[in-house]
């Protein structure tokens, strides 16, 4: 399918041609111009070449499996936001998918509505990155670069996904300010997000990895019954 001028490029990576086509078909409908492919080959030859607004990525490929492919992207395009689908639906494979780098997960089967929902979540906030006139955000040694949306800590470069950078934010932005799974799920993924609240737990946990990854000191502190705070030790 071809480029269409203007408009924000969705690659969809997925070996059933039923599905394949009626993704493509909503995409189009709604706006996107995508892009389809079968294999996991195809899918990281047109992600490492193409400008993308997003990836579409199902979990069971021939060839590299779809967890392998999420995390080659993401290792090289660290910002590209990646929804994961799957016919799986347990939530090890779940966290297995967040765990590779996706941003978002649904399983099928699915409702295009909420996977527009969902994709409209993911790039929301490229949108309203320039709504504030500062270009960082900063919280002890902690930086958000927000054009480039990358995070320092001190003189450490942070790469996150979308999520976790949108999550992070959220939590700079009311630093010291204690916030409910609730609040978070909602800001970051939506209202009419359908998935578990404690998707919130497992990016608080992949955030935690990565800010602490040489033993710095806890900033995202869990508030038992209440919710989650970023604020010194």
């Amino acid at each position: 399918m071809t480029e269409t001028p203007g408009k924000l490029r969705i690659l969809v990576v997925e070996d059933e041609e039923s599905i394949r086509g009626g993704l493509c078909d909503v995409l189009a409908y709604h706006g996107y111009a995508p892009t389809a492919v079968e294999t996991g080959e195809e899918g990281l030859e047109v992600g490492r070449r193409e400008e993308l607004a997003l990836v579409i990525l199902d979990l069971m490929l021939p060839g590299i499996h779809g967890l392998e492919v999420c995390r080659r992207l993401r290792g090289e395009r660290p910002g590209l936001p990646i929804l994961m689908l799957t016919a799986r639906g347990e939530p090890q494979d779940e966290v297995s998918g967040l765990e590779a780098g996706a941003d978002s997960y649904l399983a099928k089967p699915f409702s295009f509505d909420l996977l527009h929902a969902r994709i409209h979540a993911l790039l929301r906030p490229r949108a309203d990155a320039t709504d504030d006139n500062a270009n960082t955000l900063a919280y002890e040694d902690l930086v958000l670069d927000l054009p480039g949306r990358t995070a320092y800590l001190g003189q450490r470069r942070i790469d996150l996904t979308t999520t976790e950078f949108n999550v992070l934010e959220f939590l700079l932005r009311n630093a010291r300010q204690v916030l409910s799974k609730e609040q978070i799920l909602e800001h970051v993924w939506g209202y009419d997000f359908e998935g578990d609240v404690n998707i919130v737990e497992v990016y608080v946990r992949l955030l935690r990895l990565k800010l602490e990854e040489f033993g710095e000191p806890r900033l995202i502190q869990t508030i038992r019954g209440a919710g989650y705070v970023l604020r010194e030790p």
